[in-house]
């Protein structure tokens, strides 16, 4: 193994590391919601998406301002922040913390990691790009973002937030379960067939 393999390893393990002793005291939390996202049992999906449609619900009924609706947010995460590590080890019992959770949680917590390095590399692919083809980005961007802006102004705002929000907690799930590959599959296959049976028309 090459020496910059061997330091991105060693890094690697010093982040998640450092990320583990920052969330233990949510460790229990995040294993339990680990459970909940991977659907480990039948009803947690029904019961996830009801949770987040009766707080989408919650949300349109209160028709809170911006202002508002950010502030309950970030004094719901400041609450969760002070409480949870305090009253976590009294609800899940800290004494039935086994080794096969600890593996877990260090799992949870290296693909965490793993996740903030894509989103940095994609960032730092971005601006490379800005560097190396500059009309291509722009042009790049100015499509994406009027792609973006104009769905956002044919589908309410709440509403498409909802769709988002329940795609991101259903990803994990359905990816566990091996429905988004199935799917994926599919559209790859279809597509392949338009392609073939294009290239057939042109051969005639």
């Amino acid at each position: 193994m090459a020496e910059g393999d061997n330091n991105s390893v060693y890094q690697l393990a010093a982040e998640t590391a450092s990320l583990e002793e920052q969330l233990q005291g949510w460790g229990e939390v995040i294993l339990m919601t680990d459970k909940v996202l991977r659907w480990e049992r039948a009803w947690f999906p029904p019961a996830l998406m009801s949770v987040v449609s009766f707080s989408f619900l919650m949300i349109y009924y209160l028709d809170p301002s911006v202002l508002s609706g950010v502030s309950c947010f970030v004094m719901f995460i400041c609450l969760a922040d002070y409480l949870v590590p305090a009253l976590a080890p009294r609800i899940f019992g800290s004494n039935k913390w086994t080794t096969e959770q600890q593996q877990r949680f260090h799992e949870i917590c290296s693909n965490l990691v793993k996740s903030r390095r894509r989103i940095v590399g994609w960032w730092k692919r971005l601006f490379a790009l800005k560097e190396e083809k500059p009309k291509m980005y722009f042009m790049t961007m100015l499509c994406s973002l009027a792609v973006v802006a104009w769905i956002g102004q044919q589908v309410h705002n709440l509403f498409l937030t909802y769709l988002i929000v329940s795609f991101l907690l259903l990803f994990p799930g359905l990816n566990q379960h091996g429905i988004i590959t199935k799917y994926v599959g599919m559209a790859k296959r279809e597509i392949n067939k338009l392609l073939k049976h294009k290239e057939k028309k042109n051969e005639r």
